[in-house]
């Protein structure tokens, strides 16, 4: 269509694991180190075809497969799925850094992409030079570089390190130079990773609210996120992967309301061990997050009447800071439920010695209404300053029921739909006076 800026047809990507791809050249430094590796390389494949038997060993990974889609221009396109599910294949595609094995990908216009941490700086270069030479690269004149330039500072809030070689800046500080670079270069469509979750939660919204912005001016944005709230707040389409295929494509709501509940998003329990991805800070660091109901059991569903537990499970590795567990709870649409910090009379105000802690924060029953509940895990240090130490975004989910016996919930004898977030049941009083 004549208003379509992104046009994707049937594009499908096919990886070859366990053998070198000819890529029909390479540089010097790839040329020695194959002639380096090559005997080892060989001995290994002689040895691992005697022991299995098979005489190539060439596998075949489908990171794609037929996804076709058209996006118009304005447009703020979300696309979710699990890990593994085609997201940054389709992104890269869409950004020219791979090509696709079959089908085509056509943007109209410039674009702009943030897909990892510093994409498009060079190292060596200050700040300064990176961002004129980003908008050299968008196809900007100098002139035009210079008009947004302030505005790209004041967004990043690197000023006082914008002549300092890129190399030296810590991840945050690159992410926020990248974004402002992406956002505020004009691009016709812009393309952003979850690299976002790098960031801080007041750089988040305000990312967030900037490619509110880029799409408010006409333009197109494509933002790949786990982040259901960030996604149903900012995008009215989104468009959901699986296995490498596009499953569904329609109205926000209705597709992450799908994602959750079809158990494509979180669970009741996560686990992490320690490695880059873990939550954690200077003094503590988060292991576990589980749902567990009144009996000890983890799980996703509870009936709306029972009390649910949401358990924290982290290590303290510094004595001496006073620190507080925090929850948010929001539902499939991104509408932010209630917060809750810990108030434990055992913890509060009292630093916390090393060691591992569990803490479970118990939702009463009749609180929350039908629907999927999504839940973040903070930990913060106090005094005397307040430290985010780490942060777990939508780290577990769960589905309240109603069984609508109509004996011990909200819903009484009453069984039509009920509105609002939340469901409580109230203490009602009546009084009565008899007419004559």
């Amino acid at each position: 269509m004549s208003d379509s800026v992104v046009q994707v047809e049937g594009i499908s990507k096919c990886y070859h694991i366990g053998k070198l791809q000819n890529r029909g050249h390479a540089t010097m430094g790839e040329k020695i180190t194959q002639a380096v590796i090559s005997p080892f390389r060989r001995t290994a494949q002689l040895l691992q075809g005697h022991a299995t038997g098979a005489a190539d060993l060439d596998e075949l990974f489908w990171a794609m497969q037929d996804v076709s889609f058209e996006v118009k221009q304005g447009e703020l396109v979300g696309i979710i799925g699990r890990n593994g599910a085609g997201k940054s294949t389709l992104l890269k595609i869409l950004s020219r850094i791979t090509e696709p094995s079959s089908g085509t990908a056509t943007i109209h216009g410039r674009v702009g992409s943030l897909l990892e941490v510093g994409t498009g700086f060079h190292m060596e270069l200050t700040g300064r030079e990176n961002v004129y030479l980003n908008g050299a690269i968008l196809g900007m004149t100098r002139r035009d570089i210079d008009r947004r330039f302030d505005e790209i500072v004041a967004f990043s809030e690197v000023e006082k390190f914008l002549d300092t070689p890129v190399k030296h800046y810590s991840s945050g500080m690159s992410l926020r130079l990248a974004f402002a670079v992406a956002a505020h270069l004009e691009p016709e469509v812009l393309i952003v990773d979850e690299v976002l979750a790098v960031g801080d939660a007041n750089f988040q919204r305000k990312c967030i609210n900037k490619m509110g912005e880029v799409g408010g001016e006409g333009r197109t944005v494509l933002f790949v996120s786990h982040n259901m709230a960030a996604v149903t707040r900012m995008c009215k389409r989104v468009i959901m992967l699986n296995g490498g295929r596009l499953v569904d494509d329609g109205p926000a709501h209705n597709v992450v309301a799908s994602y959750m509940s079809n158990g494509l998003g979180t669970t009741a329990e996560r686990e992490w061990d320690g490695g880059s991805g873990t939550p954690k800070g200077e003094m503590a660091t988060l292991n576990a997050v589980r749902l567990r109901t009144q009996g000890g059991k983890i799980s996703e569903t509870i009936d709306i009447i029972e009390p649910i537990g949401i358990e924290i499970e982290f290590v303290v590795e510094q004595d001496g800071r006073v620190l507080q567990p925090q929850i948010i709870i929001m539902n499939d649409e991104g509408i932010e439920l209630f917060v809750a910090v810990d108030l434990d009379p055992e913890w509060r105000k009292r630093p916390r010695p090393k060691g591992q802690y569990k803490s479970v924060a118990w939702i009463p029953g009749n609180l929350l209404t039908e629907g999927m509940c999504i839940v973040s895990i903070g930990l913060w240090a106090l005094e005397p300053t307040r430290i985010l130490q780490f942060w777990a975004n939508e780290a577990v989910a769960f589905r309240v029921i109603d069984s609508m016996d109509g004996t011990e919930s909200a819903r009484g004898d009453w069984a039509g739909d009920f509105v609002g977030l939340v469901r409580p049941k109230l203490e009602w009083e009546t009084d009565f006076v008899a007419s004559n």
